[in-house]
């Protein structure tokens, strides 16, 4: 079992930027695939940004390219995501997951472990 824990979401202006973090507990935070998905009213869940297990490998969506930053800890068992330039379209809840899977998955069903969400409110 993973346990997963997301802080860091708060309302901020259009252009700013927001830090999420993600803490993990339980089985060997290091072996796993780490991922930042999100999800806004009414819409699918969207995959946001992944890691491998030593943090090189990295992947992110369409949406936050060249805006967002996943990194991750492993000797602190964190995971970050720092997001700028940030857009009310950036508004959802973003969630924290975890999974055995390699390379980084972007699919929300290929993950096993899942935080309770942190809501970011991107306001214009």
């Amino acid at each position: 079992q993973v346990q997963l824990v997301e802080s860091g979401g708060g309302l901020v202006q259009a252009g700013g930027s927001l830090r999420l973090s993600c803490s993990a507990s339980g089985r060997v935070f290091s072996w796993y695939t780490m991922g930042w998905f999100r999800q806004a009213p009414g819409k699918e869940r969207e995959f946001v940004a992944a890691t491998g297990w030593s943090g090189g490998s990295t992947t992110y969506g369409d949406s936050v390219k060249g805006r967002f930053t996943i990194s991750r800890d492993n000797a602190k068992r964190t995971m970050s995501l720092q997001m700028n330039s940030l857009k009310p379209e950036d508004t959802a809840v973003y969630y924290c997951a975890s999974t055995s899977r390699s390379p980084p998955p972007q699919v929300p069903g290929e993950y096993d472990y899942w935080g309770q969400g942190t809501q970011v409110t991107v306001s214009s």
